[in-house]
């Protein structure tokens, strides 16, 4: 069973996420959004299947990364999540809440052995492809 297919984005906590977007959007190009950045891409091995990276900020005091103290979290594709947590449940993988399910994707959160979230992510986009050129 494939495991972590790509990565599906960086999370980082900062002290002013609009200045910070503004910042990389003027220096480094970055198409920003009050979200951050979304960079999309199309699978090497099949060029047909599109896929993206998601480069967010976050304001200090967010919750989301809970229980980390960390100031980042990676976001980690995956394939066939239900299988896979039933995986790391058997290697006592410390798993934070329940499978979420959304418009565009599946999502769980797991602590690494130092103690930083981890978010699982099941694209939709890997479930029901767009076929369009």
């Amino acid at each position: 069973m494939k495991k972590v297919t790509g990565l599906g984005g960086v999370f980082f906590k900062c002290d002013n996420p609009q200045g910070m977007n503004e910042w990389y959007a003027k220096n480094l190009g970055l198409a920003t959004s009050e979200y951050g950045a979304t960079f999309e891409w199309r699978q090497a091995d099949d060029p047909s299947k599109k896929g993206s990276t998601a480069w967010c900020t976050f304001p200090q005091d967010t919750q989301y990364f809970n229980p980390s103290a960390k100031p980042f979290m990676i976001n980690y594709r995956v394939e066939n999540l239900v299988a896979l947590v039933d995986e790391l449940k058997k290697e006592n993988v410390t798993i934070i809440d329940e499978i979420s399910e959304y418009e565009y994707g599946k999502f769980i959160h797991v602590l690494d052995p130092e103690g930083n979230v981890i978010e699982l992510w099941e694209p939709k986009d890997d479930l029901d492809q767009d076929k369009e050129g």
